[in-house]
Formats: structure tokens, sequence, C-alpha cells
């Protein structure tokens, strides 16, 4: 087993890790300011506009992604950590600054393009600073980060929405309660840009630049190198498991949680209170997956979580089918949180930080994020109109057979990485031609 100091690991990976927490407070916050800022700038009965504020911040996240792995390999990795935690303060000051709607989604699509760029190098950081023997629990810090950010927003809104039976509670959120729940973001944001100074650039990334007669070339290639026939294995893999941990329908209960709980019969007061347990569990089940991602691996976390969402969303489609509502209903979403995020959530972040070798991870790390978001994108557009055309039964029942062709795909594809060392998997994964 290698020396390191672990106490400056814990450190470094912890404010690379930031990107993450503020990834998840920035996606998800959106949810609880958005049926105060639609009255504030009148789109309440305009779904176009209403969609347009929910997905200006997801076109910045594919901007970011598509930006990310270039730019990392040509300048370096810390660079572009600093660089994402000016664009979250910036877009967290003036969020909930402007008046105008059109600089508004200004300011989202600048956070946007922040998550876009953590999201691609929180965890490529992490996995190359890290040893073999810790580095899943290291990466999958990462996504303890973004779950706590998402709990953190969750609470933040529950908390600044004043209670809405009341005209000057509800004229109080429609005129600052939202801006709040976004200027909120601005003190993580700034302490990420503070503690970003003190952390060095990638190992890798520094051998990549010693020696650029051998290895510059390969920066410059870019996307033309990680399309060659002997990528093209780890390519599809990471490319199908980051758009089904989008696709696997988890993250919608985030981003339309209102439609789903007033669906199972809540009222408002009900749906703030469940999204918050919601958040709870996803924190709790990812500290389980700190644990049991070294001892159990990573295809087998893949494969439970694959194959218990399947499950779990068949029995919630029938439960919409047949009109239940209630606690059963919270009960199984609670159950397809929990078991998202020790499963998927974490492990896909690890998978795509390890399958691919040196010479393309920058470049490979952006375009499957980029097609995470894309799978982000499209899922958030999809879900109210198959939410329309389907009911809540049919729609989770797509879901649940998206996730058996999945957990096939895996069952088939999918190796185990835990305890291997970053060349190790590049001489297993990558076809010598």
């Amino acid at each position: 087993m290698s020396t390191y100091n672990k106490g400056f690991l814990y450190f470094i990976c912890a404010v690379s890790a930031m990107g993450g927490l503020l990834f998840g407070y920035d996606w998800v916050v959106i949810g609880g300011a958005k049926p105060f800022y639609e009255l504030y700038f009148g789109i309440s009965d305009s779904p176009l506009m209403q969609g347009v504020a929910m997905t200006t911040a997801l076109v910045g996240c594919l901007i970011g992604a598509m930006v990310a792995g270039a730019a990392a390999d040509k300048y370096g990795r810390k660079p572009l950590l600093m660089f994402a935690a000016v664009l979250f303060t910036a877009s967290a000051i003036a969020t909930g600054l402007f008046n105008d709607f059109t600089l508004f989604n200004i300011a989202r699509f600048v956070g946007g393009v922040g998550i876009g760029v953590a999201s691609a190098l929180s965890p490529m950081y992490i996995a190359e600073v890290s040893p073999a023997e810790t580095r899943g629990r290291m990466v999958s810090l990462n996504q303890m980060t973004i779950v706590l950010g998402i709990l953190s927003a969750q609470i933040v809104n529950m908390l600044l929405a004043r209670d809405t039976s009341l005209a000057d509670g509800q004229a109080w959120n429609v005129e600052w309660g939202w801006r709040w729940m976004f200027w909120a973001e601005t003190l993580p944001a700034a302490l990420f840009l503070v503690m970003s100074f003190f952390i060095p650039e990638s190992p890798v990334f520094l051998k990549l630049k010693s020696a650029p007669a051998q290895q510059g070339a390969s920066r410059e290639a870019g996307l033309k190198e990680l399309v060659q026939s002997k990528y093209s294995r780890v390519l599809l893999l990471g490319l199908v498991v980051a758009v089904f941990q989008q696709w696997c329908g988890t993250n919608v209960i985030f981003n339309y949680a209102q439609e789903i709980f007033v669906g199972a019969g809540f009222d408002v007061d009900g749906m703030f209170i469940n999204i918050v347990i919601t958040g709870i569990a996803n924190v709790v089940f990812t500290f389980v997956a700190l644990y049991t991602i070294e001892k159990w691996g990573r295809r087998t976390l893949m494969l439970i979580g694959a194959g218990g969402l399947g499950l779990i969303y068949l029995i919630l489609g029938t439960c919409y089918f047949m009109q239940m509502t209630g606690v059963m209903m919270v009960v199984l979403v609670v159950a397809a949180i929990s078991v998202y995020a020790m499963t998927l959530g974490p492990v896909t972040w690890t998978l795509l930080a390890e399958i691919f070798p040196h010479r393309v991870r920058g470049i490979a790390m952006a375009t499957c994020t980029f097609a995470l978001w894309v799978g982000c994108c499209t899922l958030t557009f999809s879900f109210p109109s198959m939410n329309a055309a389907l009911g809540s039964s049919g729609t989770f029942w797509i879901y649940s057979g998206i996730c058996v062709c999945a957990f096939l795909f895996l069952l088939r594809n999918c190796p185990e990485t835990k305890g291997k060392s970053l060349e190790e998997l590049e001489r297993e994964l990558v076809r010598n031609e």
C-alpha cells in the first residue's frame, strides 16, 4: 500500500469536492424558488417561459462540460476549478439581483456553465490525486458534497419560504424570498474560490505537461483521438453510464417534486416537508456508498442500482395507476432516492473518472459529462409531456423499462475497477493496436 499524507489528501479532495456542493445547490435551488419568481416575472401562465427558466442553467451545463476537458488538458485542472468558483459566485449574486427576466436567465446560464465545468473537473481531479486503494471512496466524496448541496438548497428553500396562506408571507416570497434562496449560495461559492488557491495541480496533468514530445500531441488531438477504435469499449461504457444516471428517472423527483408529490395527494406545505425527507435519505445513503464502494465494488453497485430502481419504479407506477396516495407513495419515492444515492449517483462519477487512460481522460470526461447533461436536459424537457400524455404511472413504467435495459447492458459490459491503479485499468480496458 502506498504511503501518502492522508490529511493533505482529504483536504485537497474536500476543496475540489466543493464544486460538487455548489453543483448540487445551484441545480436544485430553483425548484423551491420556482413558484415565487414565476409570479414575480409574470410567467405563471406561460409554460414556455417556465420551461426556459428551468432549463437555462442546463444549457450552460452543456457548454461548461463541452469546454472543460480541452481547457483542463491545456491549462490544468486547478485553474478550471477556480474558474468554476468564480462563475458560481457571480451567478449566485446576479440571479437574485436582477429584476429583468432575460438578465435572470443569463445569470442562471452562467451558473450552469459553472456546474458543467465542476461536474467534469471535480471527480477527475480527485481520481488523479488519490491512491488506488481509496480512489473510489475519495471520488464518492464528490457525490457526497453534491447531495449535501441538494439538501442544503432544500432546507434553505423551506426555511426562507414564508407561510403562503398569509398575504404578507406570499408577498414577501414573491418579492424577496426567491432572491435570498439564490443569494444563500454566495458564501460557499466564495469559500470555494478562496480555498482553491491552496490546492496543488493534478500530478497527472503535471506529468503530461512535463513530457510534451510524448503526450502533448495527444492533448491537441482531443476528440479525434478519443473516437479511435481502441477506446471504443470504454467510450461506449462511459456514454451509456453517464446518460443512464439521468435517464434512470430519479432526478425528476428533484426537478419536479411539486408535480410528483401533489400527484400523490400532498399540498404545498407537505411537498416542502417531503422534499427535505428525500434530501435526508439522499445524504444518508450516500454515506452508505462511501463504505460499500470499496467493499462491494463498482460493478455490483451499478447492477443493484439498475435492478433496484427498475423494481421500485414498476411498483410506483402501479401505485399511481391504482390512484394510491399518502405515506406509501413517499416510502417508494424515498426508496428510489436511497437506492440511487448508494449506487448510480456516486458510482457513475467514480467509473467515469477511472476507466479512461491518461492520454484522453480530459476530453473523455468532458464528452461523457456533456452526454450526461444532454440526458438531464432531455429528461427535464420530456417529463412534463410524458406525465401529461401517459400519466405518472406510464412515465414511471417507462423509467422501469430503461433501468431493466441498463441492467442487461451493465451485466455484460461493466468491469470491476476497485483496487486497481489507473495504469492497470488502462492496460485492461484499452485495446492495443
